[in-house]
């Protein structure tokens, strides 16, 4: 009995290796006194055992049988008093049903950072704000982070689908469809790429009859806080979200590694800027034969940046551009940050990138423009994420073993910025089984940070962020949580009963969510 206790406490213990002495000790004294219970009612259940193999009585049986639920009881404890010296966040399957108003908010109460936005927004590198991690900068990186996500969850990617590719909502309901109103920023314009590059076989529209376009896909969005907002962030902030790949595996199949000049209007010292050649043809591609990139996704994106920069600027505002995306969304946003930097001068030292899983982009002197250009980057990794190691996994690392020797090669892939590495297994409710794909999912990261307080910490006792969003579109979660693998999908695989007929249809689409390129335009600023 007690070897089938002690075997969760060596797993327990495992976990504690890096602990503080202090820690170790008040489990070593938990753990005695939890003994000492056991061995004062073990005596009693081994008698009683033995006696029933000479009389089968009833009240002997449950004689025996108190004694046995006296044992489980205090193994519960033990597991219990455990959990609680080792700050581990204890959840079970009955913490997800829905208990209404009873249920503690998923989301943390948001300050006023007024005072402190520029720091926030890395006018220091996020210098002392990193370890640990400050709380209000965990809330704005989750912030972007949420941005981002919305992009995934709103993009229509079954190939069934007349428009497949596209966003299923209009920009002026979005954020209302998935509940991200609570941000107060508006979407004023959203971004096409095209489809027709050296891409992954998920981005091409659906090749099944007519389709809303054979050419693009929907990137992502422009958004600017409100008024609300822009007090509390002590700014006018205007954000840019891109969104990235389905699965990390899809990098090695159709991932170019060559590079191709990206600014051509300068050069920094000696060598010319490059950017790797699959992110610089989806940012810059287009054409007159298309209805959604007669403009590029960066000429895009530019002019809508500059006419809410001229529009706030003009008012007297201050005015910031927070760029964020995720795997090909982040290298699309240092792209997006460094033109920015460049092109619009009123934007000086306020142009930050938040990204998550990241690949490299750029060599030497991509890195070091961008650094002279102020643009502050924070990447979010995650350490078992494989896309951040890429384009040329094998190569770089071996160069790095041989720093400061290489350290100068110009055609080398180079990350730019400040690093906030996460460990995804830090996580009670992660699978340490998982396979390494789920580490690059971005409800994984947004999970992880929530629960990240210091590198030498495990994960935060008082994280917020809801569990349950990890298995969105993976099995990471332990199974005895019992929250169902990918459960984020359309209702009926997007079918629905025709009361009438009944017959299971595919809707018909509301006229104001049909992508058109007459919807593409800047929204109205004086609606903010």
């Amino acid at each position: 009995m007690e070897k089938t206790i002690k075997t969760p406490l060596r797993k327990l213990t495992r976990r504690t290796t890096k602990r503080s002495w202090k820690l170790k000790q008040k489990l070593k004294l938990a753990w005695k006194s939890i003994k000492m219970q056991v061995r004062s009612h073990l005596p009693g259940f081994l008698s009683t055992k033995k006696r029933l193999t000479h009389m089968k009585s009833r009240n002997q049986e449950q004689e025996l049988a108190q004694a046995a639920r006296r044992i489980c009881k205090i193994s519960n404890d033990a597991t219990n008093s455990l959990a609680y010296l080792l700050q581990l966040p204890k959840y079970s399957a009955s913490d997800f049903l829905d208990r209404g108003d009873m249920m503690t908010p998923a989301a943390s109460p948001r300050e006023n950072i007024s005072k402190a936005w520029r720091e926030l927004h890395g006018s220091k590198n996020w210098e002392n704000l990193l370890d640990p991690l400050h709380p209000w900068l965990r809330r704005e990186i989750t912030k972007y982070g949420e941005f981002v996500e919305s992009v995934y969850d709103s993009l229509d990617f079954d190939p069934l689908s007349e428009f497949c590719g596209s966003c299923r909502y209009n920009r002026n309901k979005l954020f209302e469809e998935l509940g991200l109103t609570r941000h107060g920023y508006k979407v004023t314009k959203y971004i096409y790429a095209m489809s027709h590059v050296d891409v992954p076989q998920w981005f091409l529209s659906s090749s099944l009859g007519e389709t809303w376009s054979k050419d693009s896909n929907w990137m992502g969005f422009v958004a600017v806080s409100g008024d609300r907002e822009s007090l509390r962030i002590g700014r006018r902030d205007i954000v840019v979200a891109w969104r990235g790949t389905v699965t990390p595996t899809e990098w090695f199949m159709d991932l170019r590694t060559s590079k191709e000049p990206f600014d051509c209007k300068s050069e920094h010292g000696k060598n010319v800027v490059k950017v790797q050649s699959g992110f610089f043809s989806i940012y810059n591609s287009k054409s007159e034969l298309t209805r959604y990139n007669k403009e590029s996704a960066s000429e895009q994106t530019m002019e809508e940046v500059k006419r809410l920069v001229k529009f706030f600027k003009d008012r007297g505002e201050e005015v910031s551009l927070t760029v964020t995306g995720h795997s090909l969304g982040g290298a699309l946003a240092l792209m997006n940050a460094y033109e920015a930097a460049r092109d619009v001068p009123e934007l000086s030292g306020n142009v930050s990138v938040i990204s998550f899983g990241a690949p490299r982009v750029g060599n030497l002197a991509f890195k070091e423009r961008m650094n002279s250009l102020g643009v502050k980057v924070l990447r979010v990794v995650n350490k078992q994420d494989i896309v951040p190691k890429l384009p040329g996994i094998v190569f770089n690392k071996v160069l790095n073993k041989l720093n400061p020797i290489t350290s100068r090669l110009s055609w080398v892939y180079r990350h730019v910025g400040t690093q906030l590495k996460l460990d995804v297994f830090t996580s009670p409710y992660i699978k340490q089984d998982s396979d390494l794909a789920g580490c690059h999912n971005l409800e994984v990261y947004l999970h992880v940070l929530d629960g990240f307080h210091r590198k030498k910490s495990g994960f935060r006792v008082n994280a917020r962020r809801d569990v349950a969003s990890v298995n969105k579109s993976t099995d990471m979660l332990l199974d005895h949580l019992r929250i169902p693998e990918c459960w984020y999908q359309v209702a009926h695989k997007g079918l629905i009963l025709n009361k009438q007929t009944g017959r299971w249809v595919k809707p018909v689409r509301a006229p104001e969510d049909i992508p058109s390129p007459l919807s593409t335009g800047p929204r109205p600023i004086y609606s903010l």
